[in-house]
């Protein structure tokens, strides 16, 4: 193995590893000093986008098991902006296990694949991947712990980008501190997406003294992710993570009745395009009424590229320094869902300082009110 390389295993191809692949393509040349958009630094820690290399992947779906990685990322239903070519990349997606990973309403439009299931722990040691990266779809709660159990079986630090709660759950967090290896996790917030925000905008209003008394996101979209998401069943935890994401940023948390966040409709039409509606209704200076309206429109697959490439090359540098268990400052700002909330700025300075090679800045000190680190 090559020195200074990042291997990155991709657990679903979907069109967030499409926009991911692209993005290792569309920025292989960059220089190290170049601003990059969507990337804390073209740069990170002695990496660059060019040093990561896609070493295995993992489907369910006929249309992309045994296929090249380059080509199984356009397959149907994905359906993101193709903004690069991908080279043919010598991968081919191998069938993992489907446990829950398939929704009723995908599934009715998808294939399932009749290769037989991979050996996944067996598959990621032998392509010599160190970093996997799960990108299974919403409510996949069996499928996403599996790939978490292989990863710490295989010596892999994992980056949660999906909605199931390992990284912020201590139970996992100690399996993963015992197996050795590191974790970031969990629930990718986008570039500029609508968690981000709104937690952007609820911070701006307890800062500035007014009281938010009632807000709600409804978001729609019209990949898979929110195909999958019809089903309530399976939106339970993405429900979750995206309340706990804004209240978090509140000194005393709001009555549920008056929050609302969540997926809300699936418009195929708008393909791998997400829009969010957000209101917001607080009480400012005199009582006085105050509400702010607002609308975003996203391509919702490259919105978080860039944070994972920026998570993947933190998760290697984890990997690199011998630490094991939550990196909890990375999380804090890369996820939606972290061992420990903070506001943005604080979490971004822990991200840098854990960059810089301050793994105690990254980890210690003070808390939103009521968060804490079990």
């Amino acid at each position: 193995m090559a020195a200074g390389t990042v291997r990155v295993g991709l657990v679903g191809v979907g069109n967030c590893a499409s926009a991911f692949l692209q993005g290792l393509s569309f920025y292989e040349s960059a220089a190290a000093n170049e601003p990059i958009p969507g990337l804390m630094h073209a740069d990170l820690g002695g990496y660059r986008v060019r040093d990561i290399v896609v070493s295995s992947a993992f489907d369910v779906t006929d249309a992309k098991v045994g296929r090249d990685l380059a080509d199984a990322i356009h397959a149907a239903p994905n359906d993101t902006l193709r903004f690069a070519e991908v080279a043919p990349t010598g991968i081919t997606v191998a069938r993992g296990p489907t446990l829950d990973g398939l929704g009723r309403y995908l599934s009715a439009r998808v294939r399932e694949s009749e290769t037989p299931v991979a050996d996944v722990t067996e598959a990621l040691k032998r392509s010599e991947t160190e970093v996997l990266v799960s990108y299974l779809p919403v409510g996949s709660q069996k499928a996403a712990e599996f790939y978490a159990e292989r990863a710490m079986e295989a010596g892999c630090a994992f980056v949660n980008c999906m909605p199931v709660f390992l990284a912020s759950n201590p139970d996992w967090r100690r399996r993963f501190a015992q197996a050795g290896v590191p974790i970031i996790g969990d629930d990718i917030k986008s570039q500029v997406g609508a968690t981000i925000t709104h937690r952007v905008l609820t911070n701006l209003f307890r800062e500035r003294g007014v009281r938010l008394d009632r807000t709600y996101q409804l978001n729609i979209g019209g990949n898979a992710d929110f195909e999958n998401m019809l089903e309530r069943e399976r939106l339970v935890s993405k429900k979750i993570s995206k309340t706990q994401a804004v209240d978090s940023q509140l000194g005393t948390p709001m009555d549920p009745d008056d929050i609302h966040i969540g997926p809300s409709d699936h418009v195929p039409w708008l393909g791998d395009r997400k829009v969010a509606h957000i209101r917001m209704e607080g009480t400012a200076f005199g009582n006085a009424p105050i509400s702010l309206e607002m609308r975003l429109e996203v391509w919702d697959s490259p919105n978080s590229a860039g944070i994972v490439i920026d998570a993947v090359r933190c998760a290697k540098l984890a990997l690199d320094r011998g630490l094991s268990g939550a990196v909890v400052g990375p999380s804090s700002y890369f996820m939606k869902s972290p061992p420990r909330q903070f506001t943005d700025a604080e979490a971004h300075a822990r991200t840098e300082a854990f960059i810089a090679g301050d793994e105690e800045a990254d980890a210690s000190g003070p808390t939103l009110p009521g968060q804490t680190l079990q």
